[in-house]
């Protein structure tokens, strides 16, 4: 029996003695086990007090929360007596210097905050590893990255810059049979151009380089992320959205993989939503309206009166405007746009900035439906999954085998289709839970700066998503093949391509439909704006917003008007059998591109 320097704890117990069991002087001479196990009894009765305050307070748990963490640490250094995996986290980054800086600090900040693991005699944090994984085509970005990763480690991550000349010696290190076999998943692009893979590749690279930094014989978790992801999450604040590190997920992580027999877990996003443009047009469009109309009655000049509303909370995936082909109620009626400029400043000063906002909405940010984070119990809670979220899942050394196939299609939908077959394979071992990431489709640096695959800028406020486009549907028809599919098949007799291109033919019938009647909506609200903002409100004509709202719906007709060339091509015949023959070869060869990945990694 020993006292313990445990100074918040003892402090809580006096403040607040229903949230610990015993008195603070027991406390302080519980061995050292008993102890560590008082804290992990305390997180889960002190986060729905700290969830459920208001902003002062909430902050003030917080601190205390995050403080109690370090404590518990502090004593596992000292007297060891919990098992901590070390975490090794990957991320793919393709020319987003700005992003990855975010991710890093992110990532930094929650070591700091709740110190998980410790640090060791170089200072660095002793078991949370970092691999930025290089996919990038400019010089100056990829000299940008490594520099990043040199200036974190400086200050504490144990960050590692994986180029693409290492990246391709790995490759090459897998013997030439082999390596062909796994083109698919690892890229079979040459060395003279080894950027630009596309985030499946690079992913599935960067594994080799994972498994290369696990040490032999110590128990290791491989996180991967996106480099526009954050270990941050968003709570409605009355001041509006407020970013907080209030999760420790490595902390929850290590303990749910040791409390349940996992190999992937999975969590969600919140923030930007995690869908292309593509299917989110119409809702905009609805919200977009019910908003201009609103704005139109009021005065310019008054105060901003559009503050307080806090998006879209009620139900899942309400960005999506096919959200029932996923099980999901739609939401009925537009969402409010809450405002989020500072200070003093006008309606009309609101209306600017939203005119101004608008082209991000190409690059994936949707202003009036960001997802906040909601508390829904205790961290340590578990779902069955059936979606791989590509920026934000987990898996234990059995789980380097359940990776994102398909990548060489370059389609949108990998990780809701992976999502599918992983869970067909191994059940209630691949899980989700509540501990999701802030995802911001954009930077500070603005669109200049963000690299994103199939999307183009044309020029001021004109913007082309139909390469993202084509592979958001033929992405979609992937995923809800398969699922048709693993109704009344199983995943080895995916090989029966004659059954497999019957099941396709329905699900695209299916999807055209569904896409052409979204596709018409969309249109058709294009239209009614053009119409309404010709006998708009006579101050609208002398502010730049007007322009700028005009821009944006001629990139709306661009992108989802009936010559839109992505509708062109999806309408095709011809288009859409050679993307069913390729899906089809695809699925057919799952079961050996898979055997050929397996043999990789022996467990």
């Amino acid at each position: 029996m020993a006292s313990h320097p445990i100074p918040q704890l003892l402090r809580l117990a006096v403040e607040k003695p229903e949230l610990l069991e015993g008195s603070a002087a027991d406390l302080g001479h519980l061995e050292v086990g008993a102890l560590i196990g008082c804290y992990d009894d305390l997180f889960p009765r002190l986060e729905p007090l700290m969830w459920a305050a208001g902003d002062e307070e909430f902050s003030r748990w917080l601190a205390t929360y995050q403080a109690l963490f370090r404590e518990q640490q502090a004593l596992i250094d000292a007297h060891g007596g919990m098992i901590q995996a070390r975490f090794i986290i990957a991320i793919p980054i393709a020319d987003r210097p700005d992003h990855l800086r975010l991710c890093l600090e992110s990532i930094l900040q929650l070591c700091l905050c709740y110190e998980y693991g410790g640090r060791g005699p170089d200072g660095l944090f002793k078991r949370v590893s970092v691999v930025v994984a290089e996919d990038s085509r400019d010089v100056i970005n990829r000299e940008r990255h490594r520099a990043l990763v040199a200036d974190f480690r400086r200050r504490g991550l144990d960050a590692h810059h994986f180029g693409l000349e290492a990246q391709y010696e790995s490759l090459m290190a897998i013997p030439a049979a082999q390596r062909r076999e796994l083109a698919g998943l690892l890229t079979d692009q040459p060395a003279a151009a080894f950027h630009h893979k596309g985030q499946a590749a690079t992913r599935n690279l960067s594994y080799l380089k994972m498994v290369e930094l696990a040490r032999p014989g110590e128990e290791t978790l491989f996180y991967l992320m996106d480099s526009d992801q954050r270990f941050l999450v968003n709570r409605a604040a009355t001041a509006g959205e407020a970013i907080v590190p209030a999760l420790n997920y490595f902390y929850y992580i290590n303990r749910i993989f040791h409390t349940y027999r996992l190999d992937v877990l999975t969590g969600k996003l919140v923030g930007d939503p995690p869908v292309s443009p593509a299917v989110m047009g119409a809702n905009l469009m609805g919200d977009l309206a019910a908003f201009l109309r609103e704005m139109a009655a009021r005065d310019p000049d008054a105060a901003c009166e559009f503050h307080g509303a806090e998006g879209v909370l009620a139900g899942e995936a309400a960005y999506h405007d096919l959200a029932a082909l996923f099980g999901y109620e739609a939401l009925g009626g537009p969402c409010a746009y809450s405002c989020p400029l500072p200070g003093v400043h006008t309606n009309a000063d609101c209306l600017t900035a939203l005119a101004g906002r608008l082209p991000s909405f190409f690059r994936g940010e949707h202003l009036t439906r960001r997802s906040l984070f909601r508390y829904r119990g205790s961290f340590m809670s578990l779902e069955p999954a059936r979606t791989l979220y590509p920026g934000n899942y987990i898996v234990n050394r059995a789980g380097l085998r359940y990776i994102i196939p398909f990548g060489q299609l370059r389609l949108r939908m990998s990780g809701p289709t992976a999502g599918r077959l992983i869970q067909a394979e191994i059940g209630p071992r691949f899980a989700s839970v509540n501990l999701p990431m802030l995802h911001q489709r954009t930077s500070p640096g603005g669109a200049a700066d963000d690299f994103r695959p199939g999307v183009e800028e044309l020029g001021r406020s004109v913007v082309d998503i139909g390469d993202e486009f084509e592979r958001q549907f033929f992405g979609d028809l992937m995923l809800f093949s398969v699922v048709d599919w693993l109704k009344a098949r199983t995943l080895e007799e995916l090989t029966d391509v004659v059954a497999l291109g019957e099941v396709m033919e329905r699900t695209e019938s299916r999807l055209l439909a569904l896409y052409g009647t979204n596709q018409a909506a969309i249109d058709e609200g294009r239209r009614e704006l053009e119409t309404w903002f010709a006998s708009a409100p006579p101050w609208w004509a002398s502010r730049p917003a007007m322009e700028d709202l005009i821009a944006f719906l001629g990139s709306v007709e661009r992108n989802f008007g009936q010559e839109s060339a992505a509708w062109q091509r999806i309408r095709d015949p011809s288009h859409r059998y050679w993307r069913r023959g390729q899906i089809i070869a695809a699925l057919g060869n799952y079961r050996r591109e898979r055997s050929a990945w397996d043999r990789l990694f022996s467990v």
